[in-house]
């Protein structure tokens, strides 16, 4: 058994770095993402009068900031092969719990707390129905979409809660000093290095990656799958009423309909950065590219007086490219490979051998499909 999972663990090394690194690097969906964003900056900038200034980037990370936000425990989520639709609906609900409680004589803190306390409890739950309960996470994530939102609209009504301390409420707006980037950045940094570290250089991203190429092979190999997606959809939650929190005070109100198809736009940053909508595959920097560049397209074709049907419609067709694009370089890298063809010094598996979680996992390897 250790001979055969030694065996196969060596092949999977000498296929992954077989090619050089610079082809590695720079020959991903990653960085077609990364060069498309400098190419549409640059264009916009030279010919869009005003997105070059300072307070383009300003509004354009305000804009974005929930997005980047929930889209980084969406990446987990999705490469283990899951999906959550209810952030949007999270984010929402997070929002009206703040604005009730501090309606009703709560002082904010304490209330943001509270939000805080209501998105874990909601990640959880969707992550007990998927994990313990074994339903489909389209499909529990689907009812908790409409039940989070009914609870929201059910709290407030029509109502809107707007008196917020204007210490938070500048604070969400407000920009580090001497730069035109606002402070908002500075807990997406900070939540970036804790999710990029999670994910790419711990036993447990390991896992996430394990989970999304095979969840019998994950098991087999001492991966807590349940564990693990039951800890991600807890970090979705909590990550989500953060950002409504932030969406509440940037927009200084608190309403039952706020962030309304948000989670449209993060999956579609999340699938255009590189994540197979399959599982397995996807690398953190990707989606913030991608969220990014719908964020710099929408910019760029607001102030060219474009109506937001077209800028969603033109959204939706890079989406729909993505996908179909991996779907075609994935059939023709398969259509190369002859029957009886294996990589020069590759090894072969023994039959029945387990795979090994950390090169089960191997992000390069996926990156090359």
């Amino acid at each position: 058994m250790t001979t055969a999972t030694t065996t196969t663990a060596s092949a999977r090394v000498i296929r992954d770095y077989d090619k050089p690194l610079w082809r590695r690097l720079l020959l991903t969906r990653e960085a077609a993402i990364v060069g498309l964003l400098i190419v549409v900056a640059v264009v916009a900038a030279t010919s869009i009068r005003g997105f070059g200034q300072p307070i383009t980037l300003t509004y354009l990370l305000l804009d974005i900031a929930p997005i980047l936000l929930i889209a980084l425990p969406m990446t987990l989520i999705m490469i283990t092969g899951e999906i959550d639709l209810s952030v949007g609906s999270m984010v929402g609900l997070s929002s009206v719990v703040t604005g009730a409680l501090v309606q009703g004589g709560l002082p904010f803190e304490i209330a943001a707390l509270a939000a805080l306390a209501v998105g874990i409890v909601g990640g959880a739950f969707n992550g007990f129905l998927v994990t313990v309960v074994g339903l489909p996470s389209l499909a529990v994530t689907i009812g908790t979409l409409a039940l989070y939102r009914g609870l929201a609209v059910g709290l407030l009504g029509t109502a809107a809660v707007t008196d917020f301390p204007e210490f938070w409420s500048d604070l969400a707006k407000a920009k580090i000093a001497g730069t035109p980037i606002p402070v908002i950045t500075i807990p997406f940094l900070v939540l970036v290095a804790v999710f990029a570290v999670l994910l790419h250089f711990t036993p447990f991203g390991r896992g996430v990656y394990a989970v999304g190429l095979s969840k019998d092979a994950a098991h087999f190999s001492g991966v807590h799958v349940e564990r693990t997606k039951l800890v991600l959809f807890v970090l979705s939650g909590a990550v989500a009423a953060f950002a409504g929190i932030f969406y509440t005070l940037r927009y200084g109100s608190a309403r039952g309909d706020n962030a309304t198809g948000l989670e449209l736009q993060v999956i579609a940053a999340v699938v255009l950065g590189g994540v197979s909508v399959f599982g397995g595959r996807g690398k953190i920097y990707g989606v913030i590219a991608a969220a990014f560049l719908i964020g710099a397209l929408a910019s760029a074709l607001r102030l060219v007086n474009v109506t937001s049907d077209v800028i969603n419609i033109i959204t939706g067709t890079l989406l729909v490219i993505s996908v179909v694009a991996a779907s075609v370089l994935a059939w023709l890298q398969k259509a190369r490979r002859r029957p009886g063809r294996t990589p020069a010094g590759a090894g072969t598996t023994a039959p029945g051998a387990p795979m090994d979680a950390a090169t089960a996992a191997s992000p390069d390897e996926r990156n090359e499909q």
